[in-house]
């Protein structure tokens, strides 16, 4: 049998098995194994499939961008990049000790993510909105819907701290959102159990095993249940702190209520052992994948997220309570609460770069981009990421809120957010003309390559007459498919300039304690013009992206094209678990890993059938991890077969202690056999390289792409360049199908001479 995984941006089973009458075998509409509807009864007619396999796709486009709302996940790319970083660690497993520091400071800097977003919902609702506004008569007026909390009013939801209890609301919803969300999908598509295999059912002889082959790495259920009570229990606490710290600073003035002062330093030290216990369970335990980590911490999955919101509602009815001399003016205390996230996340990136370095310096692994630093710079981009987005959002809401005026500048009534926010929303067109430069770095890049390439693409073709457009195209493919192997030189100096700028943004708001426009009143360091041209351009453009996420995650529900090009982008970002931040959108592999697994070896066992596992992209990077999940006897029976595979392109490089040389390695011994396709022409795909005779075992040479150069007698018309797809077009993947069908053992123990394919193409 030949199972069929697809790639990247999906595909159905009707293309996959290239026929529009299909059964489904097993499985659901979300990820399911398909057939040909004449080939459901092929185990009783063995005779009718001597020369060919039987062909079954595995279709798991559903687990991705098949609903139109999981678009809307792209919101919360800050987390899948938090996530990310986390698998980045160079290889070094025998430093435990730092190992285990590297994913608590990853899990730290996710923490500091979600109390972000959360303060960022704060800043907007009860300061922008509830504090300032509502406060301020010519807001109200230019917003009748605050009249009902308007201080001119004189109701019952005039008092600020009555305000503060109403605005909560939304920071608390949005918490709440986020764990449903986390809950909802780990049910629908993390919650699918391994085959039941035990550690010593995987090859215990065979020393360090590569962590994609123990029984429990796709199944972390006790992890991610404890990060999601942490976070939540964050996100209640940061809403809980903004709003005490409101009525804290009011009664503690003189005249103020002595017993209310003494009831919000309680709830302070309430909040205060909230965030230590929080951080506790952050960091007291990692992922265990030994074994399944199916057994949940009940106390601490419920007790800390409901005592948490115990808190918030003592909060609220603590700043609910009658104050009628209390007054709202400037903006809410904790301004400093940004600068000091911004400072925390530098501090623990840091650290994970210095972790990154001692492992790389432990083992060094050929082709590890930025020195091993990866994880560090991916860390610090989604650090920025996130600042920005809070940055920009505020700004361009206090923009809303003040009118014609400018948030922070005199003459205008509101101060606006924090003094960081607008600094921060003021680096944006400078981070951008640094990523424009370096686009134009290697665009000149590019084209100098396809000049080089010119003179080389017709020595590809020997007997074809030369054809300079012709040239000029497949010299040009392969210049663009090779900026791939040059991310590192763009994601590098973009996490620096973020770092620099967000080091920036905090530097300026300590300085001048002035949103950069008015620093010029003052010190002169800054022209007025520019710095207010920079920080309404910024909000502007955050405010633009931010409507742009929106509406082409809308147009997911109507466009297939859009919910193919969504979920590219989510493939590549959610294969791997939610190892460091529950909120990041689902992992999928958690379900189609199980999956193929199931499916290889049950048939297997039934049948005693011989197996290609037929991937194609990213599926290439789920078959091998399904491979890796099997145990001995099964393997045996199964052979590997990739092609457009980015195993050791991307993943090898970028996740060099899950797919770097030395998990590939182990992975060619333990698999019967295993071979790979590939292309220059391919952006995405490429070769495994294992060195030496191992590696002339796995890899092809390059596939001629395209198969002729001009018109020819087979051709009459232009072959085209399929870069990254239609491999199974190509004469050699019949071919070695056939070659690896053949060297797995039969029914009987020996191998089976290789037959003729019947040249369907397999989609």
């Amino acid at each position: 049998m030949e199972l069929l995984v697809h790639g990247v941006g999906g595909a159905t089973p009707q293309e996959m098995l290239v026929d529009p009458r299909i059964a489904l075998v097993t499985g659901d509409e979300t990820a399911g194994v398909y057939r040909r509807t004449e080939d459901t009864d092929a185990e009783d007619r063995p005779q009718d499939y001597q020369k060919e396999p039987i062909r079954e796709a595995y279709c798991w486009s559903n687990l991705t961008s098949g609903n139109g709302t999981r678009a809307l996940w792209l919101l919360l790319l800050p987390f899948m990049v938090a996530n990310l970083a986390h698998w980045m660690r160079p290889a070094a497993h025998r430093r435990t000790a730092t190992v285990r520091t590297y994913g608590v400071l990853v899990r730290l800097v996710a923490l500091t993510l979600t109390v972000l977003l959360i303060a960022g919902a704060c800043e907007v609702a009860l300061d922008l909105v509830a504090w300032q506004c509502a406060g301020t008569d010519s807001c109200t007026a230019r917003h009748s819907w605050l009249d009902f909390m308007s201080a001119r009013g004189g109701g019952w939801w005039s008092q600020p701290g009555r305000r503060l209890a109403l605005a909560a609301l939304l920071p608390t919803a949005l918490t709440g959102l986020l764990w449903y969300l986390s809950n909802r999908t780990w049910s629908a598509y993390e919650s699918q159990p391994p085959p039941g295999l035990t550690a010593a059912q995987t090859d215990p002889e065979a020393g360090e095993r590569p962590a994609l082959r123990l029984p429990g790495f796709w199944y972390g259920r006790r992890l991610v249940a404890r990060l999601r009570a942490a976070h939540t229990a964050a996100g209640f606490l940061t809403v809980a702190a903004a709003i005490t710290l409101a009525a804290a600073r009011h009664d503690r003035r003189p005249g103020g209520s002595a017993l209310l002062d003494l009831t919000g330093w309680l709830l302070l030290g309430m909040i205060a052992a909230g965030g230590l216990a929080t951080a506790y369970v952050v960091c007291h335990r990692g992922r265990k994948e030994t074994t399944a980590d199916d057994t949940l911490d009940r106390l601490t999955i419920t007790a800390l997220p409901g005592a948490a919101l115990g808190v918030l509602l003592l909060a609220v009815v603590h700043a609910g309570w009658s104050r009628p001399e209390w007054t709202s003016g400037g903006g809410l205390p904790g301004d400093r609460a940004f600068e000091l996230i911004v400072l925390v996340q530098v501090a623990l990136v840091t650290g994970i770069a210095v972790c990154a370095v001692l492992l790389h310096r432990a083992s060094p692994t050929p082709r590890t981009p930025l020195y091993g630093l990866a994880g560090a710079a991916v860390a610090m981009f989604g650090c920025a990421l996130g600042s920005v987005l809070c940055g920009g959002i505020a700004q361009r809401v206090a923009d809303w809120a003040d009118g014609p005026a400018t948030p922070g500048m005199a003459p205008g009534p509101m101060p606006g957010p924090p003094v960081v926010l607008s600094w921060q929303a003021a680096a944006v067109p400078v981070l951008l003309l640094l990523l424009v430069a370096l686009a134009v770095v290697f665009a000149v890049r590019v084209w100098r390559v396809q000049r080089r390439l010119i003179r080389t693409v017709p020595d590809g073709y020997p007997d074809e007459r030369p054809d300079e457009v012709r040239t000029r195209r497949i010299a040009g493919t392969i210049a663009r498919a090779g900026v791939t192997d040059d991310l590192p030189g763009i994601i590098g100096p973009a996490a620096l300039f973020a770092l620099l700028l967000g080091a920036g943004a905090v530097a300026g708001a300590w300085a001048t304690d002035e949103v950069p426009g008015r620093a010029a009143d003052g010190s002169g360091a800054l022209p007025e013009a520019l710095a207010r041209a920079a920080q309404g351009l910024g909000s502007w453009l955050t405010g633009l992206a931010f409507l742009a996420l929106i509406t082409f995650a809308r147009r997911a529900y109507r466009s297939p094209s859009a919910r193919r090009t969504i979920g590219i982008l989510w493939d590549v970002g959610t294969f791997w678990p939610r190892a460091a931040h529950p909120f990041a959108p689902p992992c999928y592999a958690e379900r189609a890993v199980p999956d193929l697994t199931w499916r290889m070896r049950t048939w297997t066992e039934r049948t005693g059938g011989r197996l290609v596992i037929s991937g194609h992209s990213q599926g290439s990077v789920l078959a091998a991890a399904a491979v890796w999940q099997l145990d001995p006897r099964t393997r045996r029976q199964v052979a590997l077969l990739t092609y457009g595979s980015p195993l050791e392109r991307l993943y090898g490089r970028w996740f060099p202690a899950y797919f770097g040389p030395g998990p590939l390695r182990a992975l060619h011994g333990e698999v019967r056999c295993w071979r790979n396709l590939w292309r220059y022409t391919d952006p995405i795909g490429g070769p495994i390289r294992l060195s030496g005779r191992t590696g002339a075992d796995v890899d092809c040479g390059a596939l001629q792409d395209p198969l002729v150069y001009g018109r020819t007698p087979e051709h009459p018309l232009p072959a085209p360049i399929r870069g990254h797809g239609d491999y199974q077009a190509d004469p050699v993947f019949d071919r070695e199908r056939a070659t690896l069908l053949a060297r797995l053992p039969g029914r009987d123990g020996g191998t089976v001479p290789a037959q003729g394919s019947s040249g369907m193409s397999s989609g």
